[in-house]
């Protein structure tokens, strides 16, 4: 039996974005994070300095653990932003701003 909370295939309420180049279904109102771990996705960014993988961990926005990079921007708390059809979401790694290291 299908959860309520992950839709039914077909029902038309189940739409697709993108994670590092695949194809993660969600259900309206569902977080980037939710659709992730439902997907089984455990992790999607790396810490800064030991580059430790990170996920979901408070999901309520509370810890900065679940930092991906969405439509180019980085450092957005997945367990915050609603899922939305055809966004495009990356892991991120370290703080997000490679292009400014030096």
């Amino acid at each position: 039996m299908t959860r309520p909370d992950r839709g039914t295939a077909g029902s038309g309420s189940e739409q697709v974005f993108t994670f590092d180049g695949r194809a993660i279904p969600f259900v309206a109102g569902q977080s980037v994070g939710a659709a992730l771990t439902v997907a089984g996705v455990r992790s999607w960014r790396s810490t800064r300095v030991a580059g430790k993988r990170r996920g979901l961990f408070c999901g309520i926005g509370v810890c900065f653990d679940c930092l991906i990079v969405a439509d180019g921007e980085p450092n957005v708390r997945a367990c915050l932003l609603p899922a939305r059809a055809g966004m495009q979401v990356a892991t991120q790694e370290g703080t997000g701003h490679g292009d400014l290291e030096v």
